[in-house]
This record gives structure tokens, C-alpha cells and sequence, in this order.
């Protein structure tokens, strides 16, 4: 553990007055917990944060108090709020009811598709997922090849509106199957399904060759638009396309088995496009090739049982630790769907498996946190604890890694934010029933 004092507490003094006295409303918050986890610059044990109008303003000892609210975190832990980079959360309540499922949308190709807009700021999901430190999420569409852009949801606000923290964040892109299913037709339960293996390398290539064409097409009117006179006819679908041809925006990719990651990699390498693998079950087996080509991977496969007869138990286990030795960055997801969001609040668990598993607890934490925020986009704001950053943190009464610790406190943009959710309600409920004699 990193200890480390700070000696400028007479600038802080005359930083501290400037802004006081530039808004004299702005809330003024002093944070002291026993250890302060930066992410980016070790830990402070007994260390304080001043924030200033929901911004991070000092990190260090002995900070000024000077018209700030003390808030004593006695014994706990702080950290900045965990992300999750990849989640149907708001999109999804019950998976039965289909009336509170709203993930997917008709059609393979729907690049103006924005997830953002069709959250659910109302969700019992929200509260359940933030009661275990997760303040932001990556709401995702689903459904078809391309379905369309993700936006970042802070976990608490009003509206729609009020949550959304950035928009768009990535385009998405599911990655064909490379596989090719061998089963003799008469061991098919339902002989009419089966495929010869031609036919299923054929439908793969045509598959294929509809990427091809869409970012091709893409292209063509990414250059018409750039050439066109001012009546130019704007097309919805072609102009959600065009800050993914420029570069602007990642490209993240479904890919799970070997040969769709080997695949999508070269893909992206003829288009020079930039791009983030999802899922990534067999990342772990071209780690050099993701290293090479600085492509980040989301992985959700931590407690997933091993594909293979030959893998050994841990498999998945070490992954991570793999990846990270390789010199590829990772961030932790529990991918799309019903179970993805109502188990979000088991994030944290995925990172501590790992690194009892190899990965060092640095970057563990730093999987949960600083990397989700690189990958998207947002590392400016979020991910650390660092000046100038989003004051979104979390007190805790142990290390978040550790199963049996508990998040106590949360604040998003310096506000509090309650942790009651329908789990802690219901658990009160019965805890009180009356006794029967």
C-alpha cells in the first residue's frame, strides 16, 4: 500500500477561497476515510478528498475545511464507482413479460438505433445494481449484426435525460460464427434444422460478405457527404455510420470462439477500424494478437463453465491474468440480456476471481474502474479519484474484492445517492415478520 503526503496546503488555501468565492452555492464536501483508493496514483491510507460542486478539487492530508461538510468514513474505504461497460440495465425487467423487454429492435442492420433513449429510469434493476458500488453502466442494444449505439447511464437522476452521462459511446457489431456443427442429421433432435457443413460455411461467407458490403457502403456515403453541396439528402442509418468510418467512435465486436476473435482482428486491421472485442471466452488464446493490435477486450466469461472437454476447471479464471501479462487491457462484463442485468451487481466478484487467479489486485480494481472509463471515452470524468475528475465514489467497509464487504455510502456527481433497493426492502420486511409463538 502506497502512503504518500502532499505539501501545497497553502495553495489549497488560496485555490479553496478563489472558488468559494466564484460561487458561493456550490456545495463544498470533505471526504476522510481510513484508505483512499486513487486508482491512478496508489492509495492514501487516512486520506481526505475535497470536492467542490461535484468535481474532485484535492486529494491528500490535512485539507483545508475551510466552509466544507465534513463526512467522517470511519474504517471504510473509498473508491471511485465501478462501471459496466456492457449491460442491457434499464432495457430489461422481467424476461417473461415481454411488455419489460425492450433490447432489440427488427431488422440485421439498425445502426441508428439509440439504447439510451428506451431506459427505463424506473427499473427495480438500477437500485439492485448500484446497492454493490456500480454508479455508471453501458446500456447496449441487441438483436441482428448491427444494432445500433450505446450510451453511458449514470445509475441515478431524473429522466432519461438526467442520467445519460455520454452518448453515443460505441457502435456494435455481432461477429458470425466461424464454427461448423458436425452432427450427423439423424442425431438432431429436430432433423429439419440440420445443415450440411457446406451449407453452413456458405451461409457464414454470406454473412461476411454483408459486413463487407455495409461498411462499404458506409464509406461510399461518409466520401458522397463530404463532397456534396449543402442539399445533400441526409440518410438516418448512413449518417450514424459516419463517426465510425471516421474513427470517432469504437466498433465493439460480439466475438466469443477463437476463430471469430482471429477473425474480427483481421478484419479490422484491413478496415483500420478501432475496435473493442466483447465476450471474449477464448481471448485469452490470441492475447499477443490483441496486445499487437492494442484492441481492449470486455470479458464475460470469468464464471462460465470451460467450452472444452480438454480445459482445464480454471480456465476462465486465469483469463484475465492472461490477457493482462499479454499487455492487453480488460474491462469486466456479465454481457446482455435478462440475467446479464439483474446480476450486474456481481461485477465486482468477476474481477476478484481473477485476481485470486493471477491478476494483481491493482488491476483488478483498475478493470473495474479506470479501464471501463478508457474504453469509453469517459476517463476524463471517471474511473479515479483523481482533480478535476467526477466526484461518483463509494464508501465500503472492507476491499470491494472481498465477497463479504459491503458498500455503505454513494455519491454521483457529489450527490448522494441512496442504496435502498427491493432486495434491502424486502430483507427488512421479513426480518420483521411478526413471531409466532
Amino acid at each position: 500500500m502506497n502512503t504518500f503526503h502532499f505539501s501545497f496546503i497553502p495553495l489549497a488555501l488560496a485555490l479553496l477561497t478563489a472558488v468559494s468565492a466564484s460561487s458561493a452555492r456550490a456545495e463544498t464536501l470533505l471526504f476522510r476515510a481510513s484508505v483512499v483508493h486513487t486508482i491512478a496514483n496508489g492509495d492514501i491510507t487516512d486520506g481526505e478528498v475535497l470536492v467542490k460542486d461535484g468535481k474532485i478539487f484535492l486529494i491528500g492530508k490535512g485539507l483545508p475545511t475551510i466552509g466544507a461538510q465534513l463526512i467522517e468514513l470511519k474504517g471504510q474505504h473509498l473508491y471511485p464507482g465501478l462501471i459496466a461497460p456492457n449491460s442491457s440495465l434499464g432495457l430489461v425487467e422481467i424476461g417473461a413479460v415481454r411488455a419489460s423487454v425492450d433490447t432489440t429492435e427488427v431488422g440485421a442492420f439498425t445502426p441508428d438505433v439509440q439504447s439510451w433513449i428506451a431506459v427505463n429510469p424506473d427499473s427495480e434493476l438500477i437500485p439492485v445494481a448500484r446497492a454493490n458500488g456500480i454508479t455508471h453502466a453501458l446500456v447496449v442494444p441487441s438483436g441482428g449484426i448491427v444494432p445500433g449505439q450505446s450510451g453511458l447511464i449514470a445509475l441515478a437522476g431524473w429522466g432519461v435525460e438526467g442520467m445519460t452521462a455520454k452518448r453515443p459511446v460505441a457502435m456494435h457489431l455481432e461477429w458470425p460464427d466461424m464454427s461448423l456443427n458436425t452432427t450427423p442429421k439423424e442425431h438432431l433432435r429436430d432433423a429439419s434444422k440440420w445443415k450440411s457443413p457446406e451449407d453452413q460455411a456458405k451461409e457464414r461467407r454470406k454473412k461476411l460478405k454483408e459486413i463487407e458490403d455495409f461498411f462499404d457502403e458506409a464509406k461510399a456515403y461518409a466520401k458522397a457527404r463530404a463532397a456534396a453541396a449543402k442539399d445533400f439528402k441526409a440518410h438516418p442509418a448512413w449518417e450514424s455510420m459516419l463517426p465510425v468510418v471516421r474513427g470517432e467512435l469504437p466498433l465493439f465486436i460480439y466475438a466469443e470462439e477463437l476463430r471469430q476473435i482471429k477473425a474480427a482482428l483481421q478484419w479490422s486491421t484491413n478496415q483500420n477500424q478501432r475496435i473493442v472485442i466483447v465476450g471474449g471466452r477464448d481471448a485469452a488464446l490470441t492475447a499477443d494478437a490483441l496486445a499487437k493490435t492494442q484492441t481492449p477486450v470486455i470479458f464475460e466469461h470469468v464464471f462460465t463453465l470451460p467450452p472444452r472437454d480438454s480445459d482445464a476447471h480454471d480456465v476462465h479464471f486465469r483469463a484475465a491474468a492472461q490477457l493482462h501479462k499479454a499487455g492487453v487491457k480488460i474491462a469486466f462484463g456479465l454481457g446482455l440480456g435478462g440475467w446479464g442485468a439483474s446480476g450486474l451487481r456481481n461485477l465486482p466478484y468477476s474481477a476478484a476471481q481473477s485476481a485470486a487467479h493471477g491478476l494483481p489486485e491493482a488491476e483488478a480494481l483498475k478493470s473495474l474502474t479506470l479501464y471501463p472509463a478508457q474504453i469509453l471515452g469517459v476517463a476524463d470524468r471517471l474511473g479515479s479519484i483523481e482533480q478535476g475528475k467526477e466526484a461518483s465514489l463509494i464508501a465500503t467497509d472492507g476491499n470491494i474484492l472481498d465477497i463479504r464487504s459491503n458498500v455503505k455510502r454513494m455519491w454521483i456527481a457529489g450527490k448522494e445517492t441512496s442504496l435502498e433497493s427491493r432486495h434491502t426492502r424486502l430483507y427488512e420486511k421479513y426480518r420483521n415478520r411478526p413471531k409466532l409463538n
